[in-house]
């Protein structure tokens, strides 16, 4: 089994801090033999340790920081890996050259800069990997590993009247940061024609002040809620009718497969992401960029044709068991790892 070293230097929240979190334990239930170094989190280290990941915080902090270089240079001294995977910019540009294959995972269209030591890099979805040849990286150094997302279990759906959200009323449930890329404008103004719906937003940004101000001019503030980060995902997607993903800029789109995997029925803005993921019509709705009018009209659709929304949930509950689950996604993972260190 692999020696592998992770370094992640992520922000508190985030979709791949999130898949960190799943992949590293995952891992180590699988019987990879690994050291985990984090950038300052307790709450992060506190997760994984209780799930039996072996980790170390470091600083990781900008050119000037000797101690992340220093330590980060110890521990794969001591503990000699076979593999070294790097997440993201900020961690990579840390991993020193050394007896080991060295690789990045990119979950969006990064510089490549940051990654010139890497000897294999892997993108979470197939256009991110084809966008790496295309910068030049050499095809056979290029590889796609997709994410997996959470098993929903039997959750129980957060109550409506935590939310002063009447039982009857259709509600649209979106998640991600506030943030002009997520496009949570956009999905205010579709909610303007959607007179009898309601609207859970779950995420935390610098946007919260506009997108209040927006919802309130638009006179749809007293059928929406913002309900900043939350821990409990799975209650707010069983509680769902239709979750939407407005999304101007998504490279991948985990919460398309969130949704999928608690067989709600999905609308996506066609962003780059969820319009690799999802077949129109068949496994959820696609519509163009930055068209409120046409979101709505998808999830008015949705609600009025109650059929059509269970078996779009179905097919993407199927696509979510065939390619997204944690099994398959690990069995990926360490079929890969056995490969490059051939």
């Amino acid at each position: 089994m692999t020696r592998l070293l992770q370094a992640m230097a992520g922000a508190p929240h985030g979709g791949a801090e999130a898949f960190f979190e799943r992949l590293a334990p995952a891992l180590a239930k699988a019987g990879v033999e690994q050291r985990v170094l984090i950038r300052d989190n307790p709450k992060r280290a506190e997760l994984l340790r209780s799930k039996g990941v072996d980790l170390t915080e470091l600083p990781f902090g900008g050119a000037l920081d000797l101690v992340t270089r220093w330590k980060l240079a110890q521990e794969i001294k001591r503990f000699r890996p076979e593999v070294v995977l790097s997440w993201m910019n900020r961690a990579s540009k840390f991993v020193p050259k050394g007896d080991y294959v060295r690789v990045g995972r990119l979950g969006g269209y990064y510089d490549l800069k940051y990654y010139r030591g890497c000897d294999h890099l892997i993108g979470n979805t197939q256009d991110i990997r084809d966008w790496i040849v295309g910068q030049g990286w050499p095809a056979e150094r290029a590889h796609y590993v997709p994410n997996f997302v959470a098993e929903p279990g039997l959750a129980q759906p957060l109550a409506r009247a935590s939310q002063d959200t009447p039982e009857g009323a259709p509600l649209i449930v979106a998640m991600g940061r506030l943030h002009p890329n997520k496009g949570f404008d956009v999905l205010l103004h579709a909610l303007e024609k959607l007179h009898d719906a309601y609207l859970w937003i779950a995420g935390e940004g610098p946007l919260r002040t506009e997108l209040s101000e927006l919802a309130a001019h638009l006179s749809v503030r007293p059928r929406m809620r913002f309900l900043g980060w939350r821990d409990d995902v799975a209650a707010l997607y069983a509680a769902a009718d239709i979750f939407v993903c407005p999304s101007r800029h998504e490279p991948l789109g985990n919460v398309v497969i969130e949704a999928w995997a608690a067989a709600k029925p999905v609308v996506a803005c066609a962003s780059q992401g969820p319009r690799q993921l999802i077949r129109d019509g068949v496994d959820g709705l696609l519509v163009p960029v930055d068209d409120a009018d046409a979101l709505a009209a998808a999830i008015r659709r949705l609600m009025a044709e109650p059929d059509t929304a269970r078996a779009l949930a179905a097919a993407g509950r199927q696509a979510y068991e065939e390619r997204f689950t944690q099994a398959a996604v690990v069995a990926r993972y360490l079929e890969f790892f056995d490969t490059v260190k051939r």
